[in-house]
């Protein structure tokens, strides 16, 4: 994709978007060059990012089947959907459910004209798409209401976003504001990028790139992950890394510090 195209949609093209820069980690072609660019700066200063990124893809999909198949969740809040790729959150819940409703929410343009292009629901549910921001879950709830019922349990999907809110403590009262108005029986699915498996050399080059403004990911150590969770009931296997969480028959596992990500799903 050219910034020509970004303009006409109304994008800063020369401004790297996680959304964007996920997608090309994954293979795809729905980026620009800034994106590509801190992409291959993050390949560069973490090799194994584009196994990260699949691995949490397939949790995203693991979790949202088990929501659905094992526990009667027919409602999604998917929020930092990131762009349109195989088995997004609807389909893998519409494949268990057809009726199942879910709204995805993004805060890039490009996500969301992609969005409403290419996720197109089963006839017997809905799918719908909110341009907002985390930051402001006040705002999604009261949108997410026009196609979700909040009295009844909701799947609240934050997969790979929270680690873009920067500040130690950041992130625990987002999810909070978001949790509470929820339904007893709701869910909550998170994966977030940790430091907990780098050696004590990588965690001092992480922390220093990091200060000096050179990522936007803010990884989290395993304990302030945990407190997302507080006073939830988790589900097995608790907060692993994601590849371990409910894991395919047969499948191989990477090394938990080639994915760095941990991964959980817990009821409220």
């Amino acid at each position: 994709m050219d910034e020509a195209e970004g303009s006409r949609l109304g994008i800063d093209a020369s401004v790297a978007h996680p959304a964007r820069r996920y997608n090309y980690l994954l293979g795809g072609k729905d980026n620009f060059a800034a994106d590509r660019e801190s992409a291959d700066e993050f390949v560069r200063q973490f090799p194994t990012v584009r196994l990260a990124a699949r691995e949490n893809r397939g949790m995203l999909q693991r979790a949202v089947r088990f929501l659905a198949a094992e526990r009667g969740i027919r409602q999604f809040l998917d929020i930092g959907t990131g762009l349109p790729t195989a088995d997004n959150t609807h389909e893998v819940a519409q494949r268990v459910a057809p009726e199942s409703r879910i709204v995805y929410v993004d805060n890039d343009p490009l996500v969301m004209t992609h969005a409403r292009a290419l996720l197109t629901s089963a006839k017997q549910g809905r799918t719908a798409y909110l341009e907002a921001d985390l930051r402001n879950p006040e705002a999604i709830l009261e949108d997410a209401r026009e196609t979700l019922d909040l009295s009844r349990p909701v799947g609240l999907v934050l997969v790979a976003v929270l680690h873009f809110i920067q500040g130690d403590g950041a992130a625990l009262p987002l999810v909070r504001r978001l949790l509470e108005p929820l339904a007893p029986g709701s869910y909550v699915i998170v994966t977030h990028a940790t430091h907990a498996f780098a050696t004590p050399e990588q965690l001092a080059g992480y922390m220093q790139r990091r200060a000096e403004g050179q990522y936007d990911l803010w990884a989290r150590g395993r304990d302030e992950i945990a407190e997302l969770f507080e006073g939830l009931n988790l589900e097995e296997p608790g907060i692993v890394p994601i590849s371990e969480w409910r894991p395919e028959p047969g499948a191989e596992l990477p090394p938990a510090k080639h994915v760095s990500i941990l991964g959980a799903v817990a009821r409220k």
